[in-house]
């Protein structure tokens, strides 16, 4: 957007004695993309100027087209004409990439490349470094601040334990910068964005913060938090719901009408003999050891046995109703993690 600025393919354009401010021609936008070989071919271009309409960056000025014509049609970045949804996973992707380019340019930085069993780690940092300067910089207010944003950085892929064990913590535990923002990107990327092998081989991409169906063994987080949703994102096929959400999060519709099995009863009694949190089954040396499940609908469980996730999704904070229906609206064959003591 800031080279078409720069080259003045967007400006002020006059159309039928209206003035349009801040626009492009669509057929002048495929040539440019082409020529400065953003784009092997014109095909390409055009699904890649589609992908943008898709992801609500550009649009029809006037909205009377749903799609990218390339044609002598005049559209706009969303950005310039300040209609640009700011949902959450951008809001956490732009407070990331301000966090790291704050990091990368001061001297004496926390960001350095460290080695852990022999594996060395670019951008890394301590858990407790990084706390200390979120509240020091006047980034965060207070440490328990902090560790909420640390989250949310990790469960939406942008930073991460180096050996992928481990949620945020005010610890020693070592973490690093997950995105390379400094990397030079091209619109190609988003062509791969819907595969899951291209998300392992490419995980700085800007276009796909959470890490969908990971492979078995993965244990990534995804964005997640307390009292959660299920957003559907087909209502064709049964596998089509992969992405839960907060109540408090505005980018969501409203939930959809699921029909759940009766035989769920919500939230049962415990059979623990006392409450074991969140935190003590994830902290560093807790005495419980993780396996993975390949299991039929439905699965048998042992007692005791904590769900970590479903399928790559990451469930540890969901209640049980949540987690019944995301089970048994999934595929038929599941890959499950389950968290039990160490006997």
């Amino acid at each position: 957007r800031l080279r078409l600025h720069d080259r003045k393919l967007i400006k002020d354009r006059r159309f039928h004695l209206r003035t349009y401010p801040n626009c492009f021609v669509a057929k002048e936008l495929t040539d440019w993309l082409i020529e400065h070989k953003e784009a092997p071919d014109r095909e390409t271009a055009i699904r890649l100027l589609q992908k943008l309409m898709d992801h609500y960056i550009i649009h029809h000025v006037c909205d009377e087209h749903s799609d990218f014509k390339d044609a002598k049609l005049l559209y706009r970045f969303r950005k310039d004409d300040g209609t640009f949804p700011l949902s959450k996973d951008v809001k956490v992707f732009l407070r990331g990439q301000s966090l790291y380019e704050k990091l990368v340019s001061v001297e004496e930085s926390i960001l350095k490349a460290r080695e852990e069993n022999s594996v060395k780690y670019q951008r890394t940092f301590l858990g407790s470094e990084m706390i200390d300067w979120l509240v020091q910089e006047g980034e965060v207010e207070n440490r328990q601040e902090a560790v909420e944003l640390g989250r949310a950085l990790l469960e939406h892929g942008i930073i991460q334990h180096v050996s992928n064990r481990h949620h945020f913590f005010d610890s020693d535990a070592l973490y690093h910068f997950w995105v390379n923002f400094r990397r030079r990107r091209r619109l190609t990327e988003l062509l791969s964005e819907n595969s899951s092998r291209a998300l392992s081989e490419s995980p700085d991409s800007p276009f796909c913060l959470r890490k969908l169906n990971p492979e078995p063994g993965n244990t990534s987080f995804l964005s997640v938090q307390t009292n959660k949703e299920i957003k559907v994102v087909s209502a064709v096929r049964r596998s089509s719901i992969t992405s839960l959400s907060g109540n408090s999060n505005t980018y969501f519709s409203a939930p959809p009408t699921l029909v759940f099995p009766p035989v769920a009863e919500c939230n049962p009694k415990s059979v623990l003999k006392r409450p074991v949190t969140t935190e003590e089954l994830l902290s560093p040396g807790a005495p419980y050891v993780k396996k993975t499940l390949t299991v039929t609908v439905p699965p048998l469980l042992q007692v005791c046995q904590f769900v970590f996730s479903v399928n790559g999704v990451y469930v540890l904070h969901l209640d049980y109703q949540t987690i019944s229906s995301l089970i048994m609206t999934g595929p038929r064959t599941l890959v499950m993690e389950v968290m039990e003591a160490i006997e």
